[in-house]
């Protein structure tokens, strides 16, 4: 799995995988001209695509309509280091669903790829590469 980003102008980027392709700025405020979601925006999208997937695919393997359904995440934003936290994530369905399914839904949700991503800490490697020659 590999995603390519591309500098396009300002503070613009290009996400391009598979073929596909999101753009990345920042607000006007923050030197941007507001031309697609930040990047916090886009990892907290990838979470409640993901969460929401697999919210759908519970639903259906039950018979029960996930017309309706809407995730929202939201975070905020702590310093020392800069990242998110409290992060939370709001499955709302547009059925009533008993108890047992909601267990069974939040369970479900929970084991998305992304979930499990940020519940088991990743290892993470930056590598700067330079053209030869300088």
């Amino acid at each position: 799995m590999d995603v390519r980003i591309t500098y396009q102008d300002g503070v613009k980027f290009q996400a391009e995988s598979r073929g596909h392709r999101i753009l990345s700025d920042q607000p006007l405020d923050n030197h941007g001209q507001d031309g697609g979601m930040t990047p916090p925006e886009w990892f907290l999208a990838s979470l409640g695509a993901c969460v929401g997937f697999y919210a759908v695919k519970y639903l259906e393997a039950r018979q029960l309509d996930p017309s309706g359904l809407e995730v929202v995440v939201t975070a905020e934003k702590v310093l020392n280091p800069t990242r998110l936290d409290n992060i939370r994530i709001q499955v709302k369905t547009g059925i009533p669903l008993d108890d047992r399914h909601q267990k069974g839904l939040e369970k479900a949700v929970d084991a998305c790829i992304i979930h499990n991503t940020l519940t088991h800490n990743p290892t993470l490697i930056t590598e700067i590469q330079v053209p030869a020659g300088v």
